[in-house]
């Protein structure tokens, strides 16, 4: 059984800083899972283009207000507490904070080590450095 507590892991390795967010892993590859799981915060007026081809990913929102942009179609939707969506496709999208931050809670398969951050096109690599 994994036990982990979101505030003891922030602050520590776990915890991943870049521009307009942060994210708290919780799971990672090493954990055998077969996915990773974490908490990401989307910081204030954020717009972060991305484009996940390695991974598929869902998200659930937890707190704060913004939208998603599917790239691919231009179609926008409202992000809110109880939100999901999933990246079934890999799709190229723009995701953009309200004016206060989002918290929200992901899953991405294949796994992530836990050293991802977004390269120049807005995807993580496949493989990174262990954590």
């Amino acid at each position: 059984m994994i036990v982990r507590d979101l505030n003891e892991a922030k602050g520590t390795e776990r915890h991943i800083h870049s521009n307009g967010w942060d994210s708290v892993r919780l799971l990672l590859k090493s954990d055998n899972m077969g996915f990773s799981f974490h908490i990401t915060t989307i910081h204030a007026n954020a717009e972060l283009e991305m484009h996940y081809k390695n991974h598929l990913e869902s998200v659930y929102c937890v707190d704060g207000t913004g939208s998603i942009e599917d790239l691919a179609t231009g179609e926008i939707h409202q992000i809110r507490p109880g939100v999901m969506y999933a990246l079934d496709k890999h799709d190229k999208h723009i995701l953009r904070a309200n004016d206060k931050p989002m918290i929200m809670a992901c899953v991405f398969n294949p796994p992530v080590t836990g050293k991802e951050v977004h390269q120049e096109d807005g995807s993580y690599a496949l493989e990174a450095e262990e954590a």
